[in-house]
């Protein structure tokens, strides 16, 4: 089964990262809040560059003057089985440790960047 991680980033703007595991790299969206623990509660996942899979295992601090400056820790981890993929939907079940069952997200036509944004939440 594929990986995920979910990487909190104390940055210049406090985020978590969400990575999925997709073709053989890591898929990532940066979620300005805390990813949702329940059904019912959606949050803005904006779509950043993907990453290698190593970086799965990250933890540590980015020095000043790098992409993505500050302290990065794994919140939460897991394997993941991928639903459905399509170039505005993305479902998925996750096995992590705080996250656990199925998860969608959509992408919105919303925001500065609208293809870059998504939803993320629980169903």
């Amino acid at each position: 089964m594929p990986i995920f991680v979910i990487h909190e980033h104390f940055a210049s703007h406090h985020h978590w990262d969400l990575r999925l595991e997709i073709g053989g790299v890591l898929k990532s969206w940066a979620v300005p809040k805390q990813p949702p623990r329940t059904k019912g509660i959606k949050r803005l996942a904006i779509q950043v560059p993907d990453h290698l899979c190593s970086y799965a295992k990250f933890e540590g601090e980015i020095p000043e003057g790098q992409y993505g400056a500050g302290k990065v820790e794994i919140w939460d981890k897991g394997k993941f089985h991928l639903i459905e993929k399509n170039k505005n939907k993305i479902e998925f079940e996750l096995k992590g440790i705080k996250l656990k069952g199925k998860y969608v997200l959509i992408k919105t036509k919303y925001g500065k960047d609208p293809d870059k944004n998504w939803l993320f939440f629980k169903i």
